[in-house]
C-alpha cells in the first residue's frame, strides 16, 4: 500500500515542481477557468453522484456529516464562483517581499515560492475538494485529497472532470492525486519526506488523530467552539439577530457558535425574546442555573462548556462583567472565532485585546469566519495555532518563501577582520 501512495505522491510531487517553474500565472488561470467550465457543465452528473452519497449515508452518519455531505445546486455554484474570484486574485507566487542591498553589488530577496506537496483529509464536504484543489493549482502546489467514503462518489467524479480540464492546458493532470481507501491514509502520513504539509477538515477527533500520527507539519484546528457575548450596552435586537444566525445559520460549521455568554444587566430583558427566537428555529437550549430562572432550557454541566455540538443546541450562561465573559472564552473556547455585541467601543477594544482567538469580530455573526466572505476566493481550511497562517487559509496560506542572494564574487572573509569592509544594509524598492 505505501508504494502505491508514494507512486501517487512523486506524480503530484513531480508535477507541482513544473508549476513552480512556470512563471507565466495567466496558464493557471487559464487552468481554472477550463475547471469551472468542466464543473458547470457536468453539474448533473455532479449533483446525482452526490445524491446517490447522501442516499447511501442517510441515517448512518451523524446528522451534523450529513449536512455537510448535502452538495445541492447552491453549494455546487458557489464553489464554482469561488474558482472565477481566484482568477481575479494576484498570483502568490514568485512576489518579492524583501530587496535589499548587503553591499554594493551583493543583493538579497525573498521571494514566495509554493509549499510543494499537499496532503489534505477531510470529511464529506465534497465543495471542499474544489476550493482545495483550486487553490493548490493557484499557488502553485501539487495536492492528494483524501475524502471520507461518504462521499467517494461525488468526490470521484469531481476529480475525473478536474483531469479531463487540465487535459485541455499546458498543467500536468498528475498534480491533482485521490485517495479511495481509509488505509491510504496511515500511508500517506507516514510520507514525510515527500509530503510538504497536511490539511484535516473534519471532526475534532478525527483532526486530532491526524495530528498525533504523522510527523509532516499539520494544518487546521480540532474543535470550533466558538462564543457570542452579548454585552450590557448591546443594541439587543442586533443581538437577537446575530445570535440566531451565529447558531442557524448553518449549524454543522466550525465557525457556529456553540455558547452563548449574556450580560447579567440586560438578561431579564433580552433572554425571553432571543429564547423566542431560537425556538422558532428549533434550537435545544441548555443553561445555568441562572439562565433558567428567566427562561425553559435544559441543565448545563460542565461537558456543555466544552462541546462543539455542530448541531441545533446552543449553552447560555450569565455573566456579572466583561472579563468574566473574556475569561469563559479563552477556558473554553477553541481559538477559532469569538464574537462581541456591543455599543460600547472600549468594551469592543478590551475583548478584541484580551481574547486569544484566530478571528474577534464585534456585531457581526461568527459565520463570517470564511475564506469565500473574506475575499480570498475559498480556503483550504481555518487554522487555530498561534504562528501564521491562522484563521482562514487561503493562496497566502499555501506559500512559503525563500531567500535569493546573488552577488559578484562576494567572500564573507573580506567583512572579517581588520580591513573588513562593512555592510550597507540599503533597502531597494520592491
Amino acid at each position: 500500500m505505501l508504494d502505491s501512495v508514494l507512486e501517487i505522491a512523486l506524480k503530484a510531487k513531480k508535477s507541482a515542481l513544473y508549476l513552480a517553474g512556470e512563471s507565466n500565472q495567466q496558464i493557471k488561470n487559464f487552468a481554472l477557468v477550463k475547471i469551472a467550465q468542466e464543473l458547470q457543465n457536468s453539474a448533473e452528473e455532479i449533483l446525482a453522484a452526490n445524491f446517490l452519497d447522501c442516499q447511501e449515508s442517510e441515517g448512518k452518519i451523524p446528522n451534523s456529516l450529513f449536512a455537510r455531505l448535502q452538495l445541492g445546486e447552491n453549494k455546487l455554484k458557489e464553489a464554482i464562483r469561488g474558482i472565477y474570484d481566484l482568477v481575479e486574485l494576484a498570483d502568490p507566487v514568485g512576489r518579492i517581499e524583501l530587496h535589499r542591498e548587503l553591499d554594493e553589488g551583493l543583493v538579497l530577496k525573498r521571494i514566495s515560492t509554493p509549499v510543494g506537496l499537499l496532503g489534505v483529509i477531510f470529511e464529506a464536504r465534497p465543495e471542499a475538494l474544489i476550493q482545495i484543489t483550486a487553490l493548490a493549482l493557484k499557488s502553485s502546489n501539487g495536492v492528494i485529497l483524501k475524502a471520507g467514503k461518504e462521499a467517494s462518489n461525488t468526490c470521484q467524479i469531481l476529480v475525473k472532470l478536474i483531469k479531463q480540464a487540465l487535459e485541455e492546458t499546458e498543467i500536468p493532470p498528475d498534480l491533482v492525486q485521490l485517495l479511495t481507501t481509509r488505509e491510504e491514509i496511515t500511508s500517506l502520513l507516514a510520507l514525510d519526506e515527500y509530503v510538504d504539509l497536511i490539511i484535516p477538515r473534519g471532526s475534532n477527533s478525527f483532526v486530532r488523530y491526524v495530528q498525533e500520527n504523522t510527523r509532516i507539519p499539520v494544518l487546521g484546528h480540532a474543535d470550533g467552539i466558538c462564543h457570542l457575548y452579548i454585552d450590557k450596552d448591546a443594541d439587543q435586537q442586533k443581538a437577537i439577530n446575530i445570535a440566531v444566525d451565529a447558531k442557524t445559520q448553518y449549524p454543522s460549521g466550525c465557525n457556529a457558535i456553540e455558547t452563548l455568554l449574556v450580560h447579567q444587566a440586560i438578561a431579564q430583558s433580552l433572554l425571553p425574546a432571543l429564547a423566542d427566537a431560537l425556538g422558532q428555529k428549533q434550537v435545544e437550549l441548555r443553561a445555568d442555573e441562572r439562565v433558567r430562572q428567566i427562561i425553559k432550557a435544559l441543565p448545563a454541566t460542565n461537558e456543555d462548556w466544552h462541546t462543539e455540538y455542530s448541531d441545533l443546541i446552543l449553552a447560555i450562561k450569565i455573566v456579572d462583567s466583561l472579563s468574566e465573559a473574556i475569561e469563559h472564552i479563552n477556558t473554553y473556547g477553541s481559538r477559532h472565532t469569538e464574537a462581541i455585541v456591543s455599543q460600547n467601543q472600549e468594551a469592543i477594544s478590551l475583548f478584541f485585546s484580551q481574547v486569544d482567538a484566530a478571528g474577534v469580530f464585534a456585531n457581526c455573526s461568527t459565520r463570517f469566519a470564511d475564506g469565500f466572505r473574506y475575499g480570498f476566493g475559498a480556503e483550504v481550511g481555518i487554522s487555530t495555532q498561534k504562528m501564521p497562517p491562522r484563521g482562514p487559509v487561503g493562496l497566502d496560506g499555501l506559500v512559503t518563501y525563500k531567500y535569493q542572494l546573488v552577488g559578484n564574487g562576494h567572500i564573507v572573509a573580506d567583512y572579517t577582520g581588520k580591513q573588513a569592509k562593512t555592510f550597507t544594509h540599503k533597502t531597494l524598492p520592491i
